[in-house]
């Protein structure tokens, strides 16, 4: 089979996007199929070993909003017409990287065509009416939707407090664009049963054009080598903590009400680069009780999750949950927010679940675990396994195919 992925960011830290594409497009090589990438900054790791890779320029304009006006290097590249439009659009406080870069992709496809030919399009969260247009290439598209914006946005809102920031939210999210184009093509692929349930109510697609494939893990890479000793009532958060569904904030609150000597390790980076809890942590007085590591490369972030005590995910919603199986893969115990895809993830032999927003019940969890080393050895031992049998990513790459070969049957057609 002749397929071709599309995602509008390829780095792993682009909202998992660069993971799913890194992981799927080399077990779908594995597998025999013949794969190609058309992808937009920032770019993904290196994979020219297993398929072909498009990169898509952009100026990154987003990235700069708010600092440099105008790009240092090749300035005169905003006159170009998308980059042109993305200045105009990222000053009005619009996002508009999907709206692009699904053009942009639908170009590039016209070009790649001239010289041969894929059996399946396969997008990955971008959603933009370029890539609705990609159906008229006679191809069926296929999407991965982990979760549907409006849950971000709702979020947003929620703690918007003035006219300012809820224009910036009205206006970031492409909602509208996303709703329109989900329910025009071929088929979706989404990672749990929460999500498929939001995707069917907010974006109000069918459940039989729906398939839940859950996410895949790295278990090679993300397993516990032995090599490293825990540290002793260190908590690791894995996230980016200016959003506001991560919860880092109620970890916060929770850690105020732990034991002084308890030591809290985000994997995110420090103020200026994040502003959301940054003031919080000298606020509360935790500020000898909490390290920013800043971002981590592969092996660094596998030491963490081999070092620390319990890794602790508060989220708000997750359309999957991946901090949580990255643990458990190396044998940490989690403490996690019953919400959204966690619960399809962290299981009662493997870690402990909690109500969101309640850093009493969070404390009490931790505070808990923290005092039992046994259950601690067995919940890391049990999430290993649970790992290794549900989320492999050979088993999703064999689960996406069987979706594949099911929608080229026109079992799904739309």
């Amino acid at each position: 089979m002749r397929i071709c992925l599309i995602g509008y960011r390829g780095n792993p830290y682009s909202g998992g996007q660069g993971i799913y594409l890194y992981n799927l497009s080399r077990e779908l090589a594995r597998l025999g199929h013949e794969v190609e990438v058309i992808v937009g900054p920032p770019y993904p790791q290196p994979m020219d070993r297993w398929c072909v890779v498009h990169k898509l320029p952009n100026l990154n304009l987003w990235g700069r909003y708010g600092g440099q006006w105008l790009p240092r290097s090749h300035p005169l590249k905003l006159l170009e017409p998308w980059n042109l439009f993305d200045f105009a659009a990222t000053r009005l406080r619009f996002f508009p990287e999907p709206f692009s870069f699904g053009f942009r992709a639908f170009a590039e496809l016209r070009r790649l065509l001239e010289t041969r030919r894929f059996d399946l399009l396969h997008d990955v969260q971008t959603l933009g009416y370029g890539v609705w247009a990609m159906k008229g290439y006679g191809m069926p598209v296929v999407t991965t939707v982990h979760h549907p914006l409006t849950v971000d946005r709702r979020e947003a809102f929620a703690r918007d407090r003035s006219f300012n920031e809820r224009y910036h939210t009205a206006v970031f999210f492409p909602v509208t664009m996303q709703g329109f184009v989900i329910r025009r093509l071929t088929h979706v692929i989404t990672a749990s049963l929460a999500g498929k349930e939001a995707i069917m109510e907010d974006f109000r697609v069918a459940p039989e054009r729906i398939s839940i494939v859950p996410n895949g893990l790295d278990t090679e890479t993300f397993h516990n080598p032995g090599c490293w000793k825990r540290r002793k009532n260190t908590l690791l958060f894995v996230g980016n903590t200016d959003d506001v569904k991560k919860g880092a904030g109620h970890l916060l609150q929770a850690m105020r009400k732990l034991p002084a000597g308890v030591r809290l390790r985000i994997v995110d980076d420090p103020y200026p680069a994040k502003t959301l809890i940054a003031g919080e942590v000298e606020r509360l007085g935790l500020g000898k009780r909490v390290t920013f590591t800043g971002k981590l490369s592969e092996a660094r972030l596998l030491e963490e999750y081999c070092r620390c005590t319990l890794l602790v995910q508060p989220s708000l919603y997750e359309g999957f949950g991946l901090p949580a199986a990255e643990a458990a893969a190396c044998e940490t115990p989690v403490v996690a927010t019953e919400v959204g895809a966690v619960a399809e993830v962290v299981t009662p032999d493997t870690g402990v679940l909690v109500p969101p927003a309640d850093a009493r019940s969070l404390a009490g969890a931790v505070r808990e675990l923290l005092g039992d080393p046994e259950r601690r050895a067995a919940l890391g031992r049990a999430g290993r396994r649970r790992m290794l049998h549900r989320f492999s990513w050979p088993g999703t790459a064999r689960n996406t195919v069987r979706v594949y070969e099911r929608v080229l049957a026109g079992q799904w057609a739309p």
